[in-house]
C-alpha cells in the first residue's frame, strides 16, 4: 500500500461512500511530513504560504516542526487577474452545472505558465414545506458548500456528482455542493505516469521482499513509476503541492462570490481543508475535517502510526469475524490473525489463480483487497467470502477489493488516482527514505506497531525515495489563529487516519473542536449516525459548533 497519503491509492469508489485516505507511499499528514531543511522548506516565501520558525503557533509544535503561516490578506497585484476571472457554468453531466477556470502552475511566479482547473456544482434545491421540506431546510442561501473526498488523487467532481442527490435536504436546499478536482486530479490537468498494463505490474510487485533479487525488482517498479511521472508530467510535477491546491480553492471561492470557505474535507481532504484555514483565517467559513490527519508527523511517523490504524481495524474485523460461522480464520482473535498471515505467506510462495486467467492474485493485492475492506465494516461479509475463497485456492475476490482500491476498470484501465496520490506525497513531505536499507532498519519498528501491515508498509514508503523532483513542504503544525470553529471529527477505530490524528489536529487549530466517533470505518459524517450528523448539519447550517470533546457511536 502505497500511503493514504502513501498507502496505494485507495478506491474512490467505496470512497464515494466512505471517503478517504490512501495507503501506501511516503506519506503525508495522514501521510506525512519530515523536518525541514533549506531543500525543503514549504513553497516559496511569503507569497506562497510559508513554514517560519517562531510564530505563535511555535509553542504547539513538535520539536522541529514548524507552524503554517498565513499569507497577507490582500491579494498581491500579479494575482488579480485570476481573481477577477468570469468562469461561465454550463449545464453537464445531467443535471449539475460544470467551469473551468485558471490559475498559475507556480504562485510564486504568476504568469509564468498557467494551469487549468475543473469545478463542478450542484445547484441549492430550496425546500418546499407545503411538500415535506425538511426541517430546517428554510432560511436564506448560505452561499456554496466545497467538497473534497480525500486521496490525495480522489475527484471532487466525481464525489459531488456522486452524494448530490443523497446529501442531507436540508444542507442542499442552502448550499450549492460544489466539487474542484485539485491541480493534477481528475479534470483538471490530470497527471499520468504508466499504462494499464504497466499498472496491472505496480500493483503486483512483491512489496514484502526477501531477498535481494526481489528488492532489485521492487526498486525497479517504483523507479519505472517515478521515471513514468516525469516523462508525462513534466513541469507540472513540481507543482501539485498541498499548499498550491489550497490557494487554487481561495481562487475559485472567490470566483463563486463568497466571502468565506465553507468545506467539508474528508481524509487528506482534512489536510486540504486545514491548510486553507492555515493560509487564510480570515477567509475561512464553516469548516468540517472528517477522518483527520496530523500535519505535524514526519513521513516515517505518519507510515508507522496508519500501519497501526489498520491493525486495529484488523483487529476489530477479527473480533467480529471469530463469532459468525461463516468466518473462514478460527475461532479466537489470535487464530485469525495467526491464519491470516499463514494465507499471505502461501499467496507470496504460489500465487493464487482467478476467474480472470491472465492474472494471478499476489500477497501484495492480496493484502491491499484485506486493507480495503477495513475502510468500511460493510464490506465484512465480501471479505469474509474473499478469505475463504482463497484458501480454498481460488484468489478472485481478494483480486476486486484490490482492483476496487485503485480503481481499476473492467477493461484494465486506471484512473489517475495514484499518480495523482504519488504526485501530492512526494511533494509534501521529504521521502522517508534513501532506499532499501533504510526500509529494512525501519521494518522491526513498523512490525511492532502492525505485525500483520507492519513490513508490508514500510516497503510501500520506498517509492518517494526515486522520485524525480524535490520535496517542497514539511511537517508543520496549523494553528489557523482567528479562524471561525473547525469542526475535527475522529473516529476511534478507523483505519487510514487513526483517532489520535484527528486529536492531535484539533489540539493545533487555535479555533479547533473535536467530535468523536466510537465506531468502525474510515470517517464518520455521513454514514447515518445521526448524532454525528445532527451535529455537522446543525453548525452547516448556521448553528453553534459541537461542544468540545462531544461523544457520538457505542
Amino acid at each position: 500500500m502505497r500511503s493514504e497519503r502513501g498507502m496505494r491509492a485507495r478506491a474512490v469508489a467505496a470512497a464515494l461512500a466512505v471517503a478517504g485516505l490512501l495507503v501506501g507511499g511516503c506519506s503525508s499528514s495522514s501521510s506525512t511530513p519530515g523536518a525541514a531543511s533549506s531543500d525543503t522548506a514549504a513553497p516559496g516565501a511569503a507569497p506562497s504560504g510559508s513554514l517560519a520558525s517562531g510564530g505563535p503557533a511555535a509553542a504547539d509544535a513538535r520539536p522541529g516542526v514548524t507552524p503554517l503561516e498565513p499569507l497577507p490578506a490582500a491579494v498581491p497585484a500579479a494575482l488579480a487577474p485570476y481573481y477577477a476571472q468570469r468562469p461561465a457554468w454550463q449545464p453537464c453531466d445531467d443535471g449539475f452545472e460544470c467551469t473551468t477556470f485558471t490559475v498559475p502552475l507556480d504562485y510564486d511566479r504568476p504568469g509564468g505558465g498557467d494551469l487549468t482547473l475543473s469545478a463542478v456544482r450542484a445547484v441549492a434545491v430550496p425546500a418546499d414545506p407545503d411538500q415535506g421540506g425538511a426541517p430546517g431546510a428554510a432560511g436564506g442561501r448560505l452561499g456554496s458548500l466545497l467538497l473534497n473526498p480525500g486521496g490525495p488523487g480522489g475527484s471532487a467532481i466525481e464525489y459531488v456528482e456522486a452524494v448530490a442527490k443523497t446529501y442531507d435536504s436540508a444542507v442542499r436546499a442552502r448550499y450549492d455542493l460544489v466539487g474542484l478536482d485539485p491541480r493534477g486530479v481528475g479534470r483538471s490537468s490530470p497527471v499520468t505516469c504508466l499504462t494499464g498494463e504497466r499498472m496491472d505490474a505496480y500493483t503486483a510487485a512483491d512489496i514484502t521482499p526477501d531477498d535481494q533479487a526481489e528488492i532489485d525488482a521492487l526498486v525497479a517498479a517504483d523507479r519505472e513509476f517515478a521515471e513514468g511521472c516525469r516523462q508525462q508530467a513534466g513541469d507540472r510535477l513540481g507543482h501539485l503541492g498541498t499548499v498550491e491546491a489550497a490557494r487554487d480553492m481561495d481562487v475559485l471561492r472567490a470566483l463563486l462570490g463568497d466571502e468565506r470557505l465553507n468545506y467539508v474535507g474528508k481524509s487528506y481532504g482534512t489536510f486540504l481543508g486545514a491548510t486553507y484555514a492555515g493560509l487564510f483565517p480570515g477567509r475561512t467559513g464553516r469548516i468540517v475535517l472528517d477522518g483527520a490527519m496530523d500535519p505535524s508527523l514526519d513521513s516515517i511517523s505518519g507510515n508507522r502510526t496508519q500501519a497501526g490504524g489498520f491493525e486495529t481495524a484488523w483487529a476489530a474485523f477479527a473480533k467480529d469475524c471469530v463469532k459468525r460461522e461463516d468466518c473462514p480464520l478460527g475461532r479466537t482473535e489470535q487464530q485469525a490473525g495467526e491464519q491470516l498471515s499463514a494465507l499471505f505467506a502461501a499467496i507470496d510462495a504460489k500465487p493464487l489463480t482467478t476467474v480472470d486467467g491472465a492474472r494471478r492474485l499476489t500477497e501484495s493485492q492480496a493484502t491491499t483487497g484485506v486493507i480495503q475492506a477495513m475502510y468500511a465494516d460493510f464490506l465484512w461479509p465480501k471479505l469474509r467470502t474473499s478469505l475463504a475463497d482463497a484458501k480454498a485456492g481460488d484468489g478472485t475476490g481478494l483480486l476486486k477489493l484490490s482492483d476496487s482500491y485503485y480503481e481499476r476498470g473492467p477493461d484494465g484501465s486506471y484512473p489517475n488516482l495514484m499518480f495523482a496520490n504519488m504526485a501530492v506525497n512526494c511533494l509534501d513531505l521529504p521521502a522517508p527514505f534513501t532506499g532499501p536499507a533504510d526500509v529494512q532498519r525501519a521494518v522491526p519498528d513498523f512490525e511492532r506497531t502492525s505485525p500483520r501491515f507492519g513490513r508490508d508498509m514500510a516497503w510501500m514508503a520506498l517509492t518517494c525515495s526515486y522520485w524525480p523532483v524535490r520535496a517542497t513542504g514539511a511537517a508543520h503544525t496549523v494553528r489557523a489563529a482567528g479562524a471561525a470553529p473547525i469542526v475535527v471529527i475522529g473516529t476511534t477505530r478507523d483505519p487510514a487516519t487513526p483517532y489520535a490524528w484527528a486529536r492531535s489536529l484539533a489540539g493545533q487549530l487555535e479555533s479547533g473542536r473535536l467530535l468523536t466517533f466510537d465506531g468502525d470505518g474510515h470517517t464518520a459524517y455521513g454514514r447515518h449516525d445521526e448524532c454525528v450528523d445532527g451535529a455537522v448539519n446543525g453548525y452547516l447550517l448556521g448553528g453553534p459548533a459541537p461542544e468540545q470533546g462531544k461523544r457520538c457511536g457505542a
